[in-house]
């Protein structure tokens, strides 16, 4: 009883794919050819702009290119215009979709992963995307130019083969479930955007992405402005539809929070987070607040909370007694 007690525990361990997606552990929930996730609303209005600032706290940007070391990218720009193999949901933390990728098929040792193609993807200059595009973007970013967590994230490949016009294969050093959705987040960028220079000279060059919006209006280093694409070839998909609602989507950059907060009671952009407890319990109130002008809320969800604290190196002498890391505490 132990023993088959123990192998069904291990059948329900391993991963699970079918030509559509992949799961690390468990089912998958949706069905090849579904219509949208479930959180979607499928038929959203589409229209309108939203103002924001930067998640990250940047205070300005000096390049366009996401994948380099020195300098800043301006945000979002790689999740409005750029596109992976496969694609998450909010219902399954471990299984991943096919988008780039209409078909996703893991050798029975485990030690490679292949992906075929969607032949509707295009990148926003109307190229198709091919597997020569994957291998590009691979290639680039594991070379030396590109920032060094590239090369440790995908330090398990082996190497990609193309196999076809629109089929690559991933090899890997050794069998891990989690491998192919590591590869299937990989960017993809055309092999057309910086081809003629190395990596890391690609600064200002617009990256030739095939995701939902296009760059609009810049100011330089200050904001930025997405523009919906309205063919975007995966509009109608089902790991698309419903979202990508706002023509236009804009990112102001400022010096600092007093002046990025100063600038929200100004009506300049149209939704802040909070970060810190103490600006959450004493900077937002006065007047704007409480005429309703400026609206306070807290925004419930079920994700893993965010922390905020001191990591101590233990391995270190100076942190290996407990009464420092106290006293630094309080």
């Amino acid at each position: 009883m132990r023993t088959i007690l123990t192998l069904v525990l291990l059948l329900l361990a391993q991963p699970s794919w079918a030509a559509h997606a992949y799961a690390q552990f468990g089912d998958i929930k949706y069905p090849a050819g579904f219509k949208h996730f479930s959180y979607v609303n499928p038929v959203a209005p589409k229209g309108g702009s939203i103002a924001m600032v930067s998640p990250t706290r940047a205070s300005s940007f000096d390049k366009y290119n996401p994948f380099t070391l020195k300098g800043t990218a301006p945000p979002a720009l790689s999740s409005l215009m750029l596109e992976t193999l496969l694609v998450g949901n909010f219902d399954e933390p471990t299984t991943a979709y096919g988008l780039l990728a209409e078909d996703v098929s893991v050798a029975n040792d485990k030690l490679s992963v292949t992906f075929k193609l969607n032949p509707l993807a295009r990148f926003h200059n109307g190229d198709p995307v091919l597997a020569t595009d994957v291998k590009f973007s691979f290639e680039r970013l594991t070379s030396k130019q590109a920032a060094p967590q590239f090369r440790t994230y995908f330090s398990e490949v082996k190497g990609l083969t193309v196999l076809g016009e629109r089929e690559v294969r991933f090899d890997f050093k050794r069998a891990n479930a989690e491998l192919p959705l590591i590869v299937g987040g990989m960017p993809v960028f055309s092999h057309k955007w910086g081809a003629e220079k190395p990596l890391d000279q690609v600064v200002t060059d617009i990256p030739i992405g095939s995701g939902p919006y296009k760059i609009g209006k810049v100011d330089f280093g200050k904001d930025i402005e997405y523009v919906r694409d309205p063919q975007y070839w995966a509009r109608d998909l089902g790991v698309r539809k419903g979202m990508f609602n706002f023509d236009r989507i804009t990112y102001k950059m400022y010096k600092d929070t007093t002046a990025q907060f100063e600038g929200f009671k100004a009506g300049e952009f149209d939704y802040i987070q909070a970060f810190v407890a103490r600006e959450w319990a004493r900077g937002y109130k006065g007047k704007l607040f409480d005429n309703g002008t400026l609206i306070k809320k807290e925004l419930k969800h079920g994700n893993a909370g965010d922390f905020q604290g001191f990591m101590f190196n233990t391995r270190l002498p100076k942190f290996q007694d407990k009464r420092v890391r106290q006293a630094i505490a309080l």
